[in-house]
């Protein structure tokens, strides 16, 4: 196996590649330990943190942003997605409420403040 990947942990974006050898993953490319460690979790658990916005259902035409507060497995975004499309809030809403819970292991925070 042999897999190249462009580092995004800071913007100096380091091409990696990562190749396996005796059974264990080995990176080459990287300039830092953050580096070599999000290439080797890219490989073996994917995750992100998903953002996107929900209805407030008091106010008309408004959205507010949200995001999960760690990221979550990568195969499991569409399925977070579906469930910020079912919820909505009512203001006001503060920064860092927590709307959501045990969304695969971490919760949906708002964002932005709606008054």
């Amino acid at each position: 196996m042999e897999r190249n990947i462009t580092c995004i942990i800071c913007p100096r974006g380091c091409p990696m590649t990562v190749k396996e050898e005796g059974g264990k993953l080995v990176v080459t490319g990287f300039s830092c330990p953050k580096g070599e460690k999000y290439a080797i979790d890219e490989c073996t658990n994917p995750v992100r943190t998903v953002t996107s916005t929900v209805r407030v259902s008091n106010r008309k035409d408004t959205m507010v942003s949200v995001k999960t507060a760690a990221p979550v497995p990568k195969n499991k975004m569409m399925d977070v997605m579906a469930l910020l499309r079912q919820t909505t809030v009512e203001a006001p809403v503060s920064i860092g409420q927590v709307i959501l819970t045990d969304v695969f292991g971490t919760e949906v925070v708002i964002t932005k403040a709606v008054d």
